[in-house]
């Protein structure tokens, strides 16, 4: 039965749509129904909310791959806990500064090294077969 990945699953949807509410509310503060209407505030959410459907579909594939080969539930929920803190990371870096900031190093960073780690449990578990 698969039960880690529907975990980090629901996470990162209340994640998502945290994020898309976050836009709403300053979309009404600014007036603004589309695009960014040139306020920085708005410019940062709507790329946090992008940067997190770029990524964290493929993750959540990736981590539900893995599972479904066997990877053990230890495994599975270091890549989950690390998807989730390398998202919030990311978020809060870009909410403070929309250049470059520690938060929005280190979630990129783990971002990437989750999903190439995962990537690798997949392909370890796809030959180990």
């Amino acid at each position: 039965m698969i039960r880690a990945t529907p975990l980090y699953a629901a996470a990162s949807g209340v994640m998502l749509i945290g994020f898309a509410a976050y836009i709403s509310r300053l979309r009404g503060q600014l007036h603004v129904g589309l695009g960014d209407g040139g306020a920085k505030v708005l410019q940062r959410a709507v790329r946090v909310h992008g940067n997190f459907a770029e990524f964290v579909p493929l993750a959540l594939l990736l981590m539900l791959t893995a599972e479904l080969q066997g990877a053990p539930p230890v495994v599975l929920h270091a890549l989950g806990v690390a998807l989730l803190v390398a998202r919030a990371a990311h978020a809060a870096g870009v909410y403070r500064a929309s250049g470059t900031s520690p938060g929005r190093f280190f979630g990129t960073a783990l971002t990437w090294t989750m999903i190439l780690g995962n990537a690798g449990v997949c392909v370890y578990y796809a030959l180990a077969a």
